[in-house]
């Protein structure tokens, strides 16, 4: 990619919200452990693999890239767990889920907007979704329960700062 003057794709970053909800995940086993786990925008699949060594039952990671698949194969791979990768937009999918996991997703309104009434909406239907976020603008204001704060160390080349105070949270399902 670089050879063609293309940018690094989203996804070849461990972002600050997948980074605190995979170590959360992996602290606090129990929220997946037995479960049926999606890990939702994976990007590299940190977070599904981080619900695999937590003990999840069987976790999809879903993005739409192409190239992510190809390196959520590779980290599957290298990771030795078990975990179907999906390349498709399962927003609005009926498909059931105990758990949904979510890193770092409401950097955009128009798909944060969207995400966010799919996810209420299994939230209301008492599916556990929980949220990696470090402020990002299209957040939700309402609606959330933090749970965790991590101070997690990111790149200068795509933040602000080298640490971000990033949080966890789980949402309710209404306001």
């Amino acid at each position: 990619l670089a050879q063609m003057g293309v940018p690094p794709p989203y996804w070849a970053f461990a972002w600050a919200g997948g980074q605190a909800l995979a170590r959360f995940v992996l602290d606090h086993p129990e929220w997946v452990r037995g479960k049926r786990v999606l890990d939702f925008g994976s990007g590299s699949g940190l977070v599904g693999i981080a619900a695999a060594k937590a003990g999840a039952e069987h976790i999809v990671s879903a993005d739409i890239d192409k190239f992510a698949m190809a390196a959520i194969a590779l980290n599957i791979a290298a990771n030795g767990v078990a975990i179907e990768a999906v390349s498709e937009d399962l927003i609005g999918s009926a498909r059931v889920w105990d758990v949904i996991l979510v890193g770092d997703m409401c950097y955009e309104r128009p798909l944060a907007e969207r995400l966010l009434a799919w996810l209420t909406a299994r939230a209301v239907a008492s599916v556990t979704v929980l949220l990696g976020d470090p402020g990002r603008s299209y957040f939700p204001k309402s609606g959330v329960a933090k749970l965790e704060t991590y101070n997690v160390q990111v790149s200068r080349e795509l933040e602000d700062r080298e640490i971000r105070e990033t949080g966890v949270y789980r949402l309710s399902g209404g306001d």
